[in-house]
């Protein structure tokens, strides 16, 4: 692998790290770098998963912080639309 390849590869990985900041998915992720730094998404996909393997305890942490995140949010939601719903039949 050529020097070039292997700093475009750096740069995707530390892209990558900077979605994991945003707690993006990988699919989130693929569309951003796609779409804001031009990387084909199969590029951002195949890094993803090298680096889940590389960090299989990180990444299973990770997922399941954005699933119980999103479960809290789904919470928040269905508790504000009961008090929306209460507010307005005062």
């Amino acid at each position: 692998m050529g020097d070039s390849s292997a700093s475009y590869i750096n740069l995707v990985q530390h892209l990558i790290e900077e979605c994991l900041i945003f707690n993006m998915s990988k699919e989130e992720c693929m569309e951003a770098l796609s779409k804001h730094a031009n990387i084909k998404p199969v590029i951002t996909s195949t890094v993803w998963d090298e680096l889940e393997k590389e960090n299989k305890e990180f990444f299973e942490a990770y997922l399941k912080g954005r699933d119980q995140r999103a479960t809290e949010i789904e919470k928040r939601q269905r508790i504000q639309k009961k008090l929306n719903t209460f507010s307005s039949t005062q």
